[in-house]
């Protein structure tokens, strides 16, 4: 690329195929995984019967993720809403998309390996499971993923590949044995399904933000991240097809595997006060179906599943943080825009988000990390809501591609419906109890950018008053008639 901005060649190599696009939104998404760290609160506020939100919540994001794949058919850029944002309204709405973005993946990757350490790596190898060990293993890990990614976008391909393997692998294997044994010993229980366990007779479990709502949670944390291809766009073949048939077939798979998981977990549960109380209750149901021998199996298999959903998190926000400097827009952006010639990865932001994973580990005690981590949920249904909202704007300055991805005469509905979807979720997100601080933590998120982006419009306006093509990656926008 020219060090010049807005003049962009290809620095990042088109390594990336097909299934290894999909599998890297599938692999950010994590259905497994997310499942695995969020079953249990389910089932302390909702109850069993709390999983059948999961039908509610993928529908919504399906809709969510056909509008994106509107935007991902056309333009075809490292940054995905970042750059839909900046070059179809304006470079200034667009860098707040891309702020947003970037913390929103950089917390993402320090809460999904500080779960894998915690949930998973502790108790597969004995380590004790205090908060010191936890922060020291996710440090490692952090370390170990960020000069994977660094090393190779195609290590990445194969990583993400075999990490979704082996989530699907460890999915429909689960899913098939636990029935199997559930119907062979008599010891299922399908009364599960509708049974609200442990929060039977809870005053508020129908109230707005009361427990029923709150089941939400598991398909809202979960269900995101489908756009990750789009942030790879510059590296995949074919990305103006590709991408977006990725990221709408990564959340339907992720829904369809997610609500079979989730049926077989819940009609396999013998005890639902017992499973509830455990730290671990996905495990502890294969435990109690399966044996001691089965659950390690699990946790390894879960373990390797989150360890590449993490690099595909750190890869993405890498790309992020790329982008934005790239056009002068990020602090530091002399050195974050650097390409390795070598490897052609963006190192110098790749190491940037093991920096704040080591910031906030050291710098945040317990309570406060999980508070960072929580508030961090509700930046997606934000990012979302913009993508749509924009959408709805600019969508008929959109030039069809002969043969691309297009929901022809359903986009007007798709699109109206996804955003109806997407106010009732953030509503969903901020209406319990204990999520001020949370939406406090974004609050202020938003603030320290704004202070940035005030900074951007005294001494560097014009970084924010023009944006350039972007040799051919973008696909042609009609002129605003107005």
């Amino acid at each position: 690329m020219s060090a010049e901005r807005g003049t962009p060649s290809p620095e990042l190599k088109r390594t990336l195929g097909g299934f290894q696009v999909f599998a890297i939104s599938f692999a950010f998404i994590s259905v497994a995984v997310g499942i695995f760290g969020t079953y249990g609160d389910v089932l302390s506020s909702s109850g069993p019967v709390g999983i059948w939100l999961w039908v509610l919540v993928a529908a919504g994001q399906i809709l969510v993720a056909l509008v994106v794949a509107q935007f991902a058919a056309r333009i075809a850029l490292s940054g995905s809403s970042y750059q839909w944002a900046s070059r179809l309204a304006n470079p200034r709405v667009g860098w707040f998309f891309g702020w947003l973005t970037f913390w929103y993946l950089a917390i993402a990757v320090v809460a999904m390996d500080n779960a894998l350490a915690s949930q998973a790596l502790a108790p597969l190898f004995g380590l004790p499971s205090d908060e010191g060990t936890t922060r020291l293993l996710t440090l490692v890990v952090l370390a170990v993923q960020a000069i994977l990614v660094i090393l190779s976008t195609r290590l990445l391909g194969i990583v993400s590949s075999g990490a979704v393997a082996v989530e699907l692998t460890i999915v429909a294997v689960l899913v098939v044995v636990l029935l199997v044994v559930a119907a062979v010993t008599g010891t299922g229980r399908p009364e599960n399904l509708v049974s609200q366990g442990v929060a039977t007779g809870a005053p508020d479990y129908f109230a707005i933000g009361g427990g029923l709502m709150a089941g939400m949670l598991m398909g809202l944390t979960t269900l995101v991240g489908f756009d990750t291809a789009a942030n790879l766009a510059e590296e995949a073949k074919d990305p103006f097809k590709s991408v977006p048939r990725a990221i709408v077939a990564s959340v339907i798979a992720a829904a369809v595997a997610g609500m079979l998981f989730l049926v077989a977990l819940t009609v396999s549960i013998q005890d639902v006060g017992a499973v509830t109380s455990d730290g671990s209750p996905v495990a502890a149901v294969v435990r109690e179906q399966l044996g001691p021998v089965w659950e390690r199996v699990f946790l390894a298999g879960i373990a390797f599943a989150m360890f590449g959903a993490g690099m595909v998190v750190m890869a993405s926000c890498a790309r992020q943080v790329f982008a934005m400097a790239r056009d002068q827009r990020f602090p530091a952006h002399g050195l974050m825009r650097r390409v390795n010639p070598r490897t052609q990865t963006p190192v110098a932001a790749t190491v940037l988000i093991v920096a704040v994973g080591m910031v906030l580990m050291v710098a945040l005690p317990g309570q406060a990390l999980i508070q960072l981590i929580v508030g961090s949920t509700i930046l997606p249904a934000l990012l979302y809501g913009g993508v749509v909202v924009l959408y709805l704007v600019v969508r008929k300055r959109l030039e069809r591609r002969e043969g691309g991805f297009s929901l022809g005469r359903f986009e007007l509905p798709v699109a109206i419906a996804a955003l109806v979807w997407l106010a009732f979720a953030l509503f969903a997100l901020v209406t319990p109890g204990d999520a001020l601080v949370p939406a406090l933590i974004v609050a202020g998120l938003i603030l320290v950018g704004a202070g940035y982006f005030t900074w951007l419009l005294v001494a560097r306006r014009s970084t924010l008053d023009h944006e350039q093509p972007a040799d051919g990656a973008v696909e042609s926008i009609e002129a605003d008639p107005a």
